[in-house]
């Protein structure tokens, strides 16, 4: 069910997003504890998204899909539309490749090389593999991971 109302839902609302000049980043459809969460993620290129662009389309979205008849998403939901933030999640193959050059973290479904998790620099983006370049301890190493043993990947913040 929750994979038939992201697609409806990112549908419906890429033209308004794109009509306010704006990047959908992700569309979730989440059950946490007892209550269900639409969570449609936005940014804007090449500077970022503002308080305003939320703002404004927090209130289209809102508004659409009040109006829309059948209702995509029957059961009650808290609606909330942000910006994917400075760690943000890497899940489609574009995501990747903009991802490019930046500091990442990935987690692995099993270990490679007994590790199951890596952060480290994003240096290589293929179909089938991505390449990091990540510290362990005081060398540094890379490792190549297929992308169909990635569970989880999202930007990373350096310290």
């Amino acid at each position: 069910m929750a994979n038939n109302v992201v697609e409806t839902i990112t549908k419906l609302v890429t033209p308004i997003v794109e009509a306010q000049g704006l990047d959908l980043w992700d569309v979730e459809f989440v059950k946490e504890g007892r209550d269900w969460f639409l969570r449609i993620l936005l940014d804007k290129k090449p500077d970022g998204i503002t308080m305003d662009d939320i703002v404004v389309a927090t209130n289209q979205i809102s508004e659409l899909l009040d109006e829309v008849d059948p209702d995509p998403i029957p059961q009650a939901y808290m609606l909330e539309i942000s910006s994917p933030g400075a760690e943000r999640p890497l899940k489609k193959p574009e995501d990747y490749v903009w991802a490019k050059g930046q500091y990442v973290h990935v987690s692995l479904y099993q270990k490679l090389d007994g590790v199951k998790e890596f952060e480290g620099d994003l240096v290589e983006v293929t179909d089938e593999e991505l390449t990091l370049t990540y510290m362990d301890k005081t060398r540094q190493k890379t490792v190549v991971i297929p992308r169909d043993s990635v569970a989880k990947a999202r930007l990373a913040i350096k310290f």
